[in-house]
């Protein structure tokens, strides 16, 4: 933390707020040289309170609140998606999950490492939500209440949840090394072989960990084969003729703690520079289009057949999002988005 000797970080927030009001608190933490979660945890008191890291007990909480909104970003993506939990499942050890028609969340616990309940407070900037942070104190999830909120059940969990202590500080881990991979070395045909024995899509991640293959260095190897690349305007285009013909998508937007999907039609798309955004009653997503670097229309085989995909990617090869047809397991995917991608 750059925290000076004579202000606190609270302080530094206030300040910054009063200077730059529109400034997004991520962006604001960037510029003060500090995590997101510090700024909240600065905050703590009657607007902000540690939660116990009692994480999986603590989602299968969330049905009882009713409707919520449920945020997950990324550098480059924000989805946001209002509805209910309906099905909580935190038995598995690496993924927990939550399915439903409205929230489908994969939780990858072992990523998540604090967590708060924040209040209404308009002079510090904060809507009252459970936020979700990682040991650099960077956002995981956060859970707003909405007007159709069971606000009683949620004053009930964040009771149950608050935790003894209650500290305005928070240490921060440096961000874990990053992965070495073999994309240079790769044996391309033992790879290629793997995917095209592919029965799930979910196999397709544990090829890559077998072969030490970062995605993108897996999709120029498949170039020509399961892998297309296209240009970086194929994301507009793809939700424009979303919208316009009704065709149902599936969005998945996550980052190393927790992987948000939308299932459903797009409606309102609006553009601006640099960004591409969907802004339907129930369903916000906010993707910066000056970031892509590189773009794939992708092939899976499986069981019901192939499966399609398009993938975008940051300068870094970081994954922004992942748009598919909507498709349930058993289902051959729909012709009209398979035509969709081809035409991209």
């Amino acid at each position: 933390m750059n925290a000076t000797a004579t202000s606190t970080l609270k302080e530094q927030w206030l300040n910054f707020r009063e200077q730059h009001p529109k400034t997004r608190i991520r962006d604001a933490a960037h510029q003060l040289q500090v995590s997101e979660g510090e700024i909240v945890a600065a905050c703590t008191g009657t607007t902000v309170k540690h939660l116990k890291n009692e994480f999986p007990a603590l989602m299968q909480a969330m049905p009882a609140l009713g409707k919520v909104m449920v945020l997950t970003r990324n550098e480059n993506c924000v989805i946001e998606r209002k509805g209910v939990f309906e099905i909580v499942n935190t038995e598995n050890k690496h993924v927990g999950t939550v399915l439903g028609k409205d929230i489908d969340l994969r939780m990858f616990f072992s990523r998540w490492k604090y967590g708060f309940a924040v209040e209404n407070d308009e002079s510090i900037g904060f809507k009252k939500s459970i936020q979700l942070f990682d040991a650099q104190g960077g956002a995981i999830m956060k859970i707003y209440a909405v007007d159709q909120t069971d606000l009683s059940a949620w004053d009930k969990v964040v009771s149950d949840f608050t935790a003894a202590e209650q500290v305005a500080a928070i240490p921060v881990a440096p961000a874990p090394a990053s992965p070495v991979y073999n994309d240079a070395n790769a044996d391309a045909a033992s790879f290629l072989e793997g995917w095209a024995n592919l029965q799930d899509t979910h196999d397709f991640f544990p090829l890559l960990m077998k072969h030490k293959l970062s995605r993108t260095g897996a999709l120029e190897l498949a170039e020509g084969k399961f892998s297309r690349r296209v240009n970086s305007e194929c994301v507009k285009t793809l939700l424009n003729q979303a919208s316009a013909t009704g065709l149902e998508i599936m969005v998945f937007v996550g980052n190393p703690g927790n992987i948000e999907i939308h299932t459903g039609p797009v409606q309102k798309i609006l553009e601006i520079p640099n960004w591409i955004n969907v802004m339907d009653e129930d369903f916000n997503l906010h993707l910066r289009t000056d970031t892509i670097a590189q773009s794939w229309v992708v092939e899976k085989p499986s069981v019901d057949g192939i499966v399609t995909s398009l993938e975008v990617f940051d300068a870094a090869g970081e994954m922004i999002a992942q748009f598919f047809g909507k498709r349930k397991p058993g289902n051959p995917e729909l012709e009209p988005w398979r035509a969709l991608a081809a035409s991209l």
